[in-house]
């Protein structure tokens, strides 16, 4: 299911309320939204909740907006704030087009001290809110677009597509100390994650069952091989079998058009990583 999650609720809840939909137990999200952010969260179903990591390893769009002068704790709106307000009014479009398009590509970023990230093998935000904040370690990140929407100061609004695992609540933040004035992530909205766009979601309120989309909708970012019913056969039981073209890569294999396992390709082999279909 492509849902729009609204603001004031979890990523879990969402999962909670499809659960009730489908009368199952067996759903799971990908990427998740914090309570305040809105926008596309991509729920899997059955023996589909299998395939997270090859949706989370996606690109993703955001529309975010940040409050600039007011740095928080937590770097979005639910955290204190940390010192007085800065005076915001000599920053101009134009500095801030240049700002934003300067995060462009890729660099190292510092995860949230609210966040789940683990130091010393325990959740950063729960040492944060013990008092014994430490700043989770650096990770890699890659920032594919970057482009100002809107500047109405204190707050500015803007479009970014980034790697997984990037946070936007510390773009915010770095962005606002690149400025000199501090700030923080006030509205976040998740836009697309790959081909998969919010316009296809479903308002959380109306879900049905006939909400569901077929596997390879999710997969559609991944090439697909056609199996004859003995290659079918072979791969339901986790067996590689040849691959005449020799796709590199993770291979969404499919059987009368439907989605049974996702291989790795290489060498001339398909060799089923996560199985779908039954024998």
């Amino acid at each position: 299911m492509l849902v729009d999650k609204p603001a004031g609720l979890t990523s879990h809840d969402v999962v909670q309320r499809v659960r009730r939909v489908l009368a199952t137990r067996a759903v799971g999200h990908t990427g998740t939204l914090d309570p305040f952010a809105t926008g596309l969260l991509v729920v899997l179903v059955g023996r589909a909740t299998r395939l997270a990591r090859f949706v989370e390893a996606q690109p993703k769009q955001y529309l975010a907006t940040a409050r600039l002068g007011v740095a928080t704790e937590t770097d979005d709106p639910t955290g204190a704030p940390l010192g007085a307000p800065a005076e915001v009014g000599h920053l101009d479009a134009a500095a801030m087009r240049g700002a934003i398009a300067a995060f462009v590509g890729p660099q190292t970023q510092r995860p949230p001290r609210y966040s789940a990230k683990h130091v010393d093998g325990e959740r950063s935000y729960r040492l944060a809110r013990r008092g014994q904040g430490v700043d989770p370690a650096d990770i890699a990140v890659t920032v594919h677009e970057a482009e100002l929407v809107r500047f109405a100061a204190p707050d500015v609004t803007f479009r970014v597509t980034v790697s997984p695992g990037t946070y936007v609540r510390a773009i915010a933040r770095d962005l606002g100390q690149r400025l000199g004035v501090g700030a923080h992530l006030t509205a976040l909205r998740r836009e697309a994650i790959g081909g998969l766009r919010i316009a296809e979601a479903v308002p959380l309120e109306r879900l049905t069952p006939d909400a569901l989309v077929p596997v390879r909708t999710v997969l559609q970012h991944l090439p697909a091989v056609e199996l004859d019913e003995p290659m079918r056969l072979a791969v339901s039981h986790g067996r590689p079998v040849p691959a005449a073209a020799g796709p590199e890569g993770h291979v969404a294999l499919l059987h009368a058009g439907e989605v049974v396992a996702v291989a790795e390709g290489g060498d001339g082999w398909l060799r089923p990583a996560v199985v779908l279909g039954a024998p």
